[in-house]
Order: structure tokens, then C-alpha cells, then sequence
């Protein structure tokens, strides 16, 4: 079995405003080079979800799990994703597709952000 994983976010027509999840993605793909990697944005950049996941199939990935990359469960993770994993299901039958819950609400995720905010400012 092939485990991918497709980190997904919202998008934005800024380059710098991806630089962080596709820092993760590297992290991932260093950290474990037997499992594929994606990055995928709702719009405004590419690739979309639906693309993303077709790649990675494309490739031989026969498990999918997709991270919300959201700092809660808003609109997008909400309804938005429901539908496109319900879409994409349908599409590849054969290929389990796994939603986690939103990153940013996941208990070391909050921890590590409240470390950071009670930090001393850098001079």
C-alpha cells in the first residue's frame, strides 16, 4: 500500500503565502521518503484538490489522507471539503480518501502555538 498525503488550505495569489505549507510538505518528504506529498489549495493557485489527488494516484498512491491545513473548522473544512472529498470519492472508487481534522485544532498544534506567542519578542 502506497500512503499519500495532501496537505490542503485555502490558496492565495501570493507566493510568499504558500512558502509554509510547501516548507511542511519538504519536511515530510524528508522525514519520510516513502510517502508522496502534496500540497493543494481551494483556489486561487494550483494544484487543486481534485488535481492533487489525481497525481498521486497517477503515481501509484492507493491510500490518500488529506490534512486541512486550517487553524479551525471554518466554512472551508466544514462544507467546502466535505463535498470535494465526496466528489473525489466517487471518482476514485478504488482509493480510500482519509480528512483529518483541521491542523489547528489539534491539542500539540495549539500548545506549540501558545509557546511561541508567550516567547520573548527577538531583538
Amino acid at each position: 500500500m502506497s500512503n499519500a498525503i495532501v496537505l490542503f488550505s485555502h490558496g492565495s495569489r501570493d507566493p510568499l503565502w504558500r512558502a509554509p505549507m510547501e516548507t511542511v510538505a519538504a519536511h515530510i518528504a524528508a522525514q519520510n521518503p516513502d510517502r508522496r506529498v502534496r500540497c493543494a489549495y481551494l483556489e486561487l493557485c494550483s494544484p487543486s484538490l481534485e488535481d492533487a489527488v489525481k497525481q498521486l494516484i497517477a503515481e501509484g498512491a492507493t491510500n490518500v489522507t488529506v490534512v486541512p491545513m486550517f487553524l479551525g473548522t471554518g466554512k472551508h473544512a466544514r462544507e467546502d471539503l466535505p463535498l470535494l472529498v465526496k466528489t473525489l470519492r466517487t471518482t476514485h472508487p478504488g482509493v480510500p480518501l482519509h480528512v483529518q481534522a483541521a491542523i489547528g485544532e489539534d491539542p500539540r498544534m495549539t500548545a506549540l502555538m501558545a509557546e511561541i506567542a508567550c516567547e520573548a519578542p527577538q531583538a
